[in-house]
């Protein structure tokens, strides 16, 4: 199927974030409360999240609210705090060139995605990115030359904590440097097990394994698939081939050099490339971020769309994307 991507520009939220939140919100408050709305916290906990563990974002949070409409669910939907588990694929990695790269592809399903790349300049910073959850982001950079990507981490476990979209966002909103976001990653906690890499304008690298249920490990690897140190959950490891992901870019990057075109081409194949959709881990795209020069490219295998952070232009593309056979799981 065609499946409509948008690029959106707004500095400060208006009436383009109110849209975009009206247009969503049916599909997102059906997810938010498919268990039920007793396990989704109450206003005044999701809130007291945010206040405790990020509190620069609280502003920008009662804004979006009142764009929103002011409801109860809103608000707490867009807390991202303790919101219901849900799991992805992706493989993300740092070609370590004179200009260095993070290349990631995003293994989702086609149906349950935003599909939107939003630059924005709240709290007078500038952050580009893909959206997820319309103010949370699954990848982006920032105008300090910082760009950060998150992988599932591969456990079952769900905990107290904060959906990883809305702490990409956070650390783009108030980091520059790789040193800076490893701290907030350690420190603010995640609901579930994630795998985020960070790359800065001084070719400054680091990959933060982050569990609701033990401290963050910080460390210098620089490829990430789904699962952390070793596998933990067997059945999902096997789904998703993530130790073979996984080996396959450490051979890329260690057992011989090749250029950086054809490094990024790699992740338009298997075993990157996933076309597992009808289980929900088909790979939307391809994103190669290059913070210094403050650009990016999404990919697709019959399709490119590059953005400058500095010069970004609003459009809107139907991309390709096999959804044979699709269910949602």
């Amino acid at each position: 199927m065609d499946f409509l991507w948008r690029a959106i520009d707004e500095t400060e939220p208006g009436p383009k974030w109110a849209a975009l939140f009206h247009e969503y919100w049916p599909d997102y408050h059906r997810w938010w409360l498919r268990e039920g709305e007793e396990p989704r916290p109450p206003y005044w906990e999701s809130k007291r999240a945010l206040k405790d563990h990020m509190p620069e974002l609280v502003p920008l949070y009662e804004r979006l609210c009142e764009l929103a409409g002011g409801g109860d669910h809103a608000a707490r939907f867009l807390s991202f705090w303790r919101p219901p588990p849900y799991l992805s694929g992706c493989s993300q990695a740092i070609w370590p060139g004179r200009e260095p790269v993070l290349v990631r592809n995003y293994d989702y399903s086609p149906r349950a995605f935003d599909r939107l790349m939003l630059r924005t300049g709240w709290l007078g910073r500038t952050v580009l990115g893909t959206s997820d959850g319309l103010w949370g982001l699954v990848d982006g950079m920032n105008d300090a030359g910082l760009a950060v990507s998150l992988t599932f981490g591969g456990r079952r476990i769900v905990g107290e904590g904060f959906g990883v979209p809305l702490i990409l966002r956070y650390v783009l909103q108030t980091c520059e440097t790789a040193e800076e976001a490893g701290r907030v990653l350690a420190r603010v906690p995640t609901h579930m097990s994630y795998n985020v890499t960070v790359l800065d304008a001084k070719r400054r690298f680091l990959t933060a394994l982050m569990a609701p249920d033990r401290p963050a490990q910080i460390t210098h690897a620089a490829v990430a698939t789904n699962h952390q140190k070793t596998v933990e959950w067997m059945s999902h490891a096997r789904m998703t081939a993530t130790v073979q992901r996984e080996r396959f870019l450490l051979q890329r990057l260690t057992l011989h050099v090749e250029p950086q075109e054809k490094f990024i081409s790699a992740f338009l194949r298997p075993p990157l490339y996933s076309t597992a959709y009808s289980l929900g881990f088909g790979t939307l795209y391809t994103a190669v971020y290059r913070p210094r020069l403050g650009q990016m490219e999404l990919r697709w295998p019959q399709a490119s769309w590059a953005f400058d952070i500095n010069d970004f232009v609003e459009d809107a593309r139907a991309i390709y994307t096999p959804d044979h056979g699709y269910r949602v799981i």
